[in-house]
């Protein structure tokens, strides 16, 4: 069927379209380069499925222009010159999901228990359409049914002045929430009196945040897009950009053929830091590309902190020995810390400590000094990296002993150097700017009362795992989620849905179904957001957002495309009517925050470099945040200068008969919305239950290439966690090493492993044995 709403056409979805079994995949060669053609009709295909023509071809000549829209994939920043589509694969998959013609309607649900929704794959909830009217399943009911948008917030609002203390209430925030929004959600929140914000940063930059605020203090990356080009060296290490952040590999592309060196660190071959054919040239359209990496360690799972100490002893050496390769003069004015740092790194023997560092990281010594002479070649180093490094136990740690790297050779606050954080969700940064964090700083707070006359909640709230704590404790009554998949992806799955079972009222806004609509409270409710390339109008005024890439650009974000459905509402105006509702109009006046610009007035309030917020996020492009240690070289920490770190020599440890698993997306993937089920570069199609085992292993344990197995993880709270039926890969991973997809194998990760200070899972350090499918 179709119909037209403010002139969109609306395609209802197939009711019979099946849920592929995606256990029995084909299995080809894994890649030698990325993008290219390939993505390029990929892109195409992707869109006319979903979007047609008509509207998808507008969305896509608006994704990441001046007057467009933002991405609502990853956060990498765009350069002041634009190309017509400056869009990547990954993009174009992200876009023609969410502007899809297809929408979900109350025919729907009243054909499909939640019983029955609970029963498909996250892929086959995700094509359904898009949400076009609020939903409510009651306490006992088997289906959700309609219902309007004032008697739904009127129910949210009644369980939320129900409570008996603001904490029975946890508000989550993905990172696709713009800063507006954000900014709203938190004032909410912390009006009603509690700093419960979980957010998906608590699931992936977490460690990074930690460990940067601690060492140079300010918890955010150092570089611009221009650094990049301008670094000597560019080391990319637990990271995969020609999957999760493609347009990055432009960046490394010029930085190239300027006469940057890249090393790559990662346990896996990835196409994109192989070879990149840029879609954007005829050569790359006709298989020509850039080889990116100069020198590829294949590191053990975990073995990061072990090589960036040995690189750092190293260099100490070698100044030891009269090569001056220390930044002595930065050292002595800029930092804190040096001797002590030193001293730890230098006693362990020489023997044993090599001996170690080869065992935690499966590098010979000999690559390492390669790396090093790389180094000391190189005057200016900037380090990037991602989930590879920020989901282990050891996490923070390695990224302090990463900072220690670059304090050595004085690679912080001078052009082509400094830290790069790879943020995986679009505004997930500007999120956390705008105040979305449950340990909220002392200033932040004063600037917030002070500004709202009121007096903020100064008790820490919960972060993502604690909020599950309290949830399966019974002391959570209301979940509200302000977009994102929560159930999918947090850990130990079974334990956190079980707990979200717990929680009396669950709310979710957002634009697509997702796991976390059919495993609910006693009751829930599904309201349905306008998306980032959807126009919001008010009174016919078309109103715009804001956002900040992975180095902390601000700009303005344009929907374009008409809704699909006049009931679908603007993520601010459902958290100030909501508020409203619950806390009245004092001392926060919520129907003035409906104008986007007197939000905005008061963020340049409270949050520091948004001075002039509205007048500058209006000159194309946007405005750069201050960032003390790049711009200049003062370090905002407990020693007032930047401080070197002893962090220990901690690596994960396999016991015999057993790998390291590290949970990642496929190609056909972002976060935890599956385009597809496809992964192309590692040569994988049809399925998504495999796990990649390098053949050496596989053939010690007895795992065949095309076999059916169990994983099973094994932990000291000798609880059994099994993820059922994975079609075994044979892959040139590091020895010792797994890798298999999440949000599939998140069940695998239990709730209490967590990496120190930062409390982030650790999913990228599953120890596991596999064990023979009985299932058919």
């Amino acid at each position: 069927m179709e119909g037209r709403c403010q002139n969109a056409v609306v395609r209802q979805q197939n009711p019979d379209e099946p849920d592929p079994v995606q256990d029995s995949p084909t299995i080809g060669p894994p890649k030698s380069s990325a993008a290219g053609l390939p993505a390029v009709l990929n892109s195409v295909r992707h869109l006319g499925e979903h979007t047609g023509v008509r509207r998808g071809l507008p969305a896509m000549l608006a994704i990441n222009q001046k007057r467009g829209f933002d991405c609502p994939g990853c956060a990498w920043p765009e350069g002041d010159e634009r190309h017509r589509a400056e869009f990547c694969e990954n993009g174009a998959k992200a876009i023609a999901e969410e502007a899809t013609a297809k929408a979900l309607t109350a025919e729907f649900f009243a054909r499909h228990s939640v019983a029955d929704l609970a029963e498909r794959s996250g892929y086959w909830l995700g094509r359904q359409g898009r949400l076009t009217e609020p939903m409510y399943l009651a306490e006992g009911a088997t289906h959700y049914e309609p219902i309007g948008w004032d008697r739904a917030l009127d129910l949210v609002a009644e369980d939320l002045k129900a409570l008996d203390s603001p904490d029975e209430a946890v508000f989550y925030t993905s990172g696709r929430t713009s800063n507006e929004a954000a900014f709203c959600y938190q004032l909410f929140a912390r009006v009603l009196g509690t700093n419960n914000m979980p957010d998906c940063s608590n699931l992936c930059h977490e460690s990074s945040g930690s460990a940067l605020t601690e060492t140079l203090g300010v918890g955010k990356g150092s570089v611009s897009l221009e650094d990049l080009g301008k670094a000597d060296l560019i080391i990319v290490a637990g990271q995969n950009p020609g999957t999760n952040h493609p347009r990055m590999l432009t960046a490394l592309e010029r930085a190239k053929r300027g006469g940057t060196r890249i090393v790559t660190v990662n346990p896996l071959p990835e196409a994109g830091m192989r070879e990149f054919r840029n879609p954007q040239r005829a050569s790359g359209l006709l298989g020509r590309g850039t080889e990116l990496t100069d020198l590829f360690a294949q590191i053990r799972l975990g073995g990061d902190l072990a090589l960036f100490s040995a690189l750092n002893r190293l260099l100490l050496q070698a100044d030891a020995r009269g090569e001056k390769v220390l930044d002595r003069e930065f050292v002595a004015t800029h930092t804190h810390g040096f001797e002590e740092f030193a001293k730890a790194l230098l006693a362990e023997p020489e023997e044993e400590f090599w001996a170690r560092t080869e065992r935690d990281t499966g590098l010979e010594r000999a690559l390492v000094e390669r790396i090093a002479a790389m180094v000391t070649e190189s005057r200016s180093i900037v380090v990037c990296w991602a989930m590879g490094l920020t989901q282990h136990k050891h996490s923070v740690p390695t990224i302090r002993e990463i900072v220690n790297f670059l304090l050595l050779r004085g690679n912080v606050g001078r052009p082509g150097a400094g830290v790069c954080p790879v943020r995986g969700h679009s505004n997930v940064q500007g999120d956390r700017t705008m105040g979305i964090v449950e340990r909220p700083s002392e200033g932040f707070l004063d600037a917030l009362g002070t500004e709202f006359g009121f007096a903020p909640p100064r008790e820490h709230g919960y972060d993502t795992v604690n909020a599950i704590r309290a949830m399966a404790r019974g002391e959570v009554r209301v979940f509200f989620a302000m977009g994102g998949n929560f159930v999918a992806a947090t850990p130990d799955t079974l334990v956190t849905e079980e707990a979200m079972r717990r929680v009396g009222l669950t709310v979710h806004v957002s634009t697509k179904l997702n796991r976390s609509h059919v495993v609910t409270g006693a009751r829930a409710l599904i309201l349905p957001a306008l998306a980032r390339s959807d126009r919001d109008l008010l009174d016919g005024r078309a109103r715009w957002v804001t956002v900040e890439d992975s180095m902390g650009k601000v700009h303005a974000s344009h929907g374009v495309l008409p809704p699909l459905s006049q009931g679908m509402r603007s993520e601010v105006d459902i958290i100030c009517d909501l508020a409203g509702r619950v806390l009245g109009q004092s001392p926060v006046d919520w129907s003035e925050l409906t104008d986007y610009d007197r939000v905005r007035d008061h963020v340049a309030a409270v949050v520091p470099g948004f001075f002039d917020f509205n007048a500058r996020v209006r000159e194309p492009g946007g405005f750069t945040l201050p960032h003390a240690p790049r711009d200049e070289r003062r370090f905002p920490t407990a020693t007032g200068l930047a401080n070197f770190t002893v962090n220990g020599t901690y690596a994960p440890q396999i016991p015999p008969g057993r790998l390291l698993l590290q949970t990642l997306r496929s190609h056909d993937q972002y976060n935890t919305t599956v385009y597809g089920l496809d992964d192309r570069y590692r040569g994988v199609t049809g399925g998504r239950r495999v796990v990649l085992v390098n053949p050496e292993d596989a053939r010690e344990l007895g795992l065949v290439d095309g076999s059916h197995t169990d994983i099973v993880s094994e932990w000291p709270d000798g609880r059994e966690r099994r993820a059922t039926r994975f079609r075994v890969v044979h892959y040139p991973t590091a020895r010792g090493c797994a890798a298999s997809y999440f949000p599939e194998t998140n069940v695998l990760v239990p709730l209490d492993s967590t990496a120190e200070v930062s409390n982030t899972p650790t999913s990228k350090s599953v120890v596991v044995r596999f064990e023979p499918s009985t299932e058919p």
